[in-house]
């Protein structure tokens, strides 16, 4: 049987995830991994999730193992309104918000529910890799707006954006990660922000707001939201996740927006998944019922504050001149500029050789036409890994200086 006269268009636009397939290749124990997004499990609160999952189980039996409504568990969608005001003063209507699996399935939903094949969007350049697989997939004709250490530059977005006003073109949204960006480490300053709303506001389109990491700040004061910036909440879009700051097992998150674009997402994902699971929405509301959540993310910001303190000290140690790296306020990352004669991709077999393995920046870029980047993570890795991990790097890249 041949299947490849029978895919769709869909298939044919997808590609394999270079994080993914790297993943697979640098599981050897001997390898010491900058490579992943993943967040250390030894901080994960084991004993709360147990706990709370049995409680879940027994006290709310029909409710934990039945189907669920596809707009989320009201529950959980009362602790998540609850969260937003106390924590990033917004105000939502349970109309306002989606619950989903996670910010992945709901930038794959955002292009569902935007994106025609040869449609505009204009993203951060570089940016982060799984949402542009998922505009790909849609068939978005993605415009990248250059980027400096404080994100994407006003400058060039309206450039961009008035590029495609003279060729006849709408943009449907602006893909932005305002904190502590992935693959970056960048944060955009709220002056910025507000001015690039402004640009957004004038060209009648909206910022798509990803914000998987925000709460994880170690330094400096936090720029307000584009959700909450924008007074008539109706130019941004907002997503959130659970999987940086509770547990990405779980795969939840959730989408704020426009009551009637909300719906819209809701009638989609009724299709894709009927809904999330509903007993894992049960136990992350009774986690934040408790008041644990908070707690638990200060562990995180003191855990990984540390290893980004250790990384930045180790790179200043031991990198050769002429080798940059970002400083992130946050997050998980940051990013690693080569001298420009380098390409970063070629250089990773020799690093894996080596024994230490990132990414290599050129699939964080819509055109993918820069090669001497790489993202570092910087959250898995122990503190002796990172310092080992970065000398066999630096060694590497001396080698083919």
């Amino acid at each position: 049987m041949n299947y490849n006269k029978l895919f769709s268009q869909v298939v044919s636009r997808s590609k394999a995830s270079a994080i993914r397939e790297l993943l697979k290749i640098i599981s050897r124990p001997e390898i010491i991994s900058f490579a992943g997004g993943l967040p250390d499990p030894a901080l994960f609160p084991t004993k709360d999730v147990a706990d709370i999952m049995g409680q879940v189980v027994s006290q709310s039996p029909k409710e934990a193992l039945q189907y669920g409504t596809t707009e989320g568990q009201d529950v959980l969608k009362k602790e998540l309104i609850k969260l937003l005001k106390d924590t990033e003063n917004i105000d939502v209507k349970p109309e306002q918000l989606l619950v989903v699996s996670a910010s992945q399935q709901a930038l794959d939903m955002t292009a569902r529910v935007f994106v025609n094949p040869g449609d505009s969007i204009i993203t951060a350049c570089p940016t982060y890799l799984g949402a542009l697989q998922a505009f790909q997939v849609a068939g978005a004709d993605i415009t990248g707006a250059e980027s400096d250490g404080f994100g994407v530059l006003p400058e060039d977005l309206e450039a961009k954006l008035e590029g495609l006003r003279k060729q006849g073109k709408q943009c449907k949204f602006v893909y932005l990660v305002p904190d502590f960006q992935n693959p970056t480490g960048t944060t955009i300053p709220e002056k910025r922000r507000l001015k690039i709303l402004e640009i957004v506001k004038k060209y009648e389109t909206f910022i798509l707001e990803d914000s998987p990491y925000r709460q994880v700040r170690f330094e400096g004061k936090a720029a307000r939201t584009f959700f909450e910036l924008d007074e008539t909440h109706n130019h941004v879009i907002t997503l959130f996740t659970f999987s940086k700051v509770f547990v990405p097992g779980f795969r939840l998150g959730y989408i704020i927006g426009p009551e009637d674009v909300i719906r819209k997402y809701v009638i989609l994902k009724q299709a894709m998944d009927l809904c999330t699971s509903p007993i894992l929405q049960l136990a992350t509301a009774e986690y934040l019922h408790r008041g644990l959540l908070l707690e638990h993310v200060k562990q995180i910001i003191a855990s990984y504050r540390e290893k980004r303190d250790l990384m930045l000290k180790t790179l200043a140690q031991y990198m050769p001149k002429g080798v940059s790296w970002t400083h992130p306020e946050g997050g998980l990352f940051l990013w690693l500029t080569l001298p420009k004669h380098l390409n970063a991709t070629e250089l990773l077999p020799k690093a894996i050789e080596n024994k230490v393995a990132y990414v290599a920046g050129v699939d964080f870029y819509p055109a993918a036409n820069v090669f001497n980047d790489m993202r570092l993570n910087f959250s898995y890795s122990s503190k002796e890994q990172i310092v080992e991990g970065l000398k066999r790097l630096a060694k590497t890249i001396q080698d083919n200086l």
